[in-house]
């Protein structure tokens, strides 16, 4: 009967037996410790294989952020340079502002409706997608092939088919005797949003649907297999083995929705440019019309801090409440596999 031998938390050296003069360090893990030299030698490689990116980083994202936090405390339109102080009045306007008030109310509306229809749409196809069905490959594309459009596309092949009377949303309606439920669509200050909504669910749903596609392929058949044996139903394995396991996909999945949400832009730009009297603008289509239509660029980069620290706080609190086990068990994962 042989018995383990614990080793202390300390650092220890235990006699190398291939060799009669060599010793190996131990490491307080039990695994063998790399020696100094090459430990120095792989922090240098990683940091000259990381300076040209962190360099590209700082030159492309960090210095331009800091100009924008910048000149958001300047009165400036843009030309020569900020010399008009305003001090906090820019922020201060921000909370007073109809507009961008009206954009984060928005902005709400459409991650809920992401999160309430669009993704369980898309997980629903996903698994209706994930059976043996004919031509599954097939559905699979043409559900993906939307997102592989650009937004600027998108944005006007719906214009032309939403133009309210010639458009071929109304045509439609008109041929099968619903004439009433045509409309203004993307004109209409209470169907503004709806639509594009729907046009957004049109082409973002196959990226989430892939996501899901992958995360499903990825749980093992002998689970289904066994519960399908014990006597579960459909619901029951999609509730109890299918959801825990696609629970790491549909976090990211959520994740990268509300960040998509907020940095809406070229789609809502081409289909109605944030009207009818504001009512499809985002805080990107804001800061944009301060910025570049308006010439007030220090109160658009204020709009563009706030942005950023919506989009920050969110990661980080995302991060840290949601992501914080499926990035230990990368962590941990990375770890066993050095």
């Amino acid at each position: 009967m042989t018995h383990s031998t614990s080793t202390s938390t300390a650092s220890t050296y235990v006699p190398d037996r291939g060799k009669s003069t060599g010793v190996t360090a131990v490491s307080p893990g039990g695994g063998p410790r790399r020696p100094v030299l090459r430990r120095v030698r792989d922090w240098f490689a990683a940091f000259v294989f990381t300076v040209p990116a962190l360099a590209l980083f700082g030159m492309l994202v960090l210095l331009p952020m800091g100009y924008a936090f910048y000149i958001s405390f300047f009165n400036w339109g843009g030309f020569g340079s900020p010399t008009d102080s305003v001090g906090f009045d820019n922020y201060t306007r921000l909370f007073q502002d109809p507009v961008f008030l009206g954009d984060l109310w928005r902005g709400v509306l459409l991650v809920a409706f992401s999160l309430v229809l669009q993704l369980p749409f898309a997980l629903a196809m996903a698994v209706l997608l994930n059976q043996r069905l004919r031509g599954r490959a097939v559905y699979r594309m043409l559900f993906f092939a939307p997102y592989i459009l650009s937004e600027v596309i998108t944005g006007v092949l719906f214009s032309m088919i939403f133009a309210p009377g010639d458009g071929l949303a109304d045509k439609v309606l008109g041929a099968v005797g619903l004439d009433g439920l045509g409309g203004l669509w993307f004109a209409g200050q209470n169907t503004v949003l709806p639509t594009l909504f729907l046009v957004m669910t049109w082409k973002y749903f196959g990226f989430h649907m892939m996501l899901y596609l992958a995360g499903l392929q990825g749980i093992p058949a002998e689970l289904h297999e066994a519960a399908r044996i014990d006597g579960a139903g459909g619901w029951q394995r999609f509730r109890h083995v299918t959801l825990p396991l696609l629970a790491p996909t549909l976090r990211i999945s959520v994740f990268l929705s509300v960040i998509g949400a907020i940095q809406l832009f070229d789609l809502v730009w081409v289909i109605s440019a944030g009207g009818p009297d504001h009512h499809s603008e985002t805080m990107v289509i804001s800061m944009f019309q301060y910025g570049f239509k308006r010439y007030q660029m220090g109160y658009a980069s204020a709009i563009s801090v706030a942005m950023f620290l919506i989009s920050l706080v969110f990661a980080l609190a995302y991060q840290r409440f949601v992501l914080r086990r499926d990035t230990e068990g990368a962590i941990t994962t990375m770890r066993a596999n050095r």
